[in-house]
């Protein structure tokens, strides 16, 4: 059996215009809490790696990490949407 053209899977039943945009929201949404809350996440990690080893510049690595890994799921978050919306 051939695709369509449309790259749609016919089985897929079609959503209405109302439910695309809330998936759409819900995809926005993601992106403006992973960026935030990794940071958080990596400064937690670093200020308990600081109390656990008696340091005082660990958390600032935590930032760093959570930064970065913040930064590479928001871009792959991105990539994959425009994947789905051509």
């Amino acid at each position: 059996m051939p695709a369509e053209p449309s790259g749609r899977n016919p089985n897929r039943p079609q959503r209405s215009g109302l439910v695309d945009g809330i998936v759409k929201a819900e995809r926005l949404l993601q992106i403006a809490i992973i960026l935030p809350l990794s940071v958080v996440v990596g400064w937690l990690i670093g200020a308990g790696l600081d109390k656990w080893l008696h340091q005082h510049w660990i958390y600032l690595a935590g930032i760093v990490f959570g930064s970065v890994a913040g930064f590479w799921e928001v871009f792959r978050v991105v990539q994959n949407n425009e994947k789905q919306d051509p």
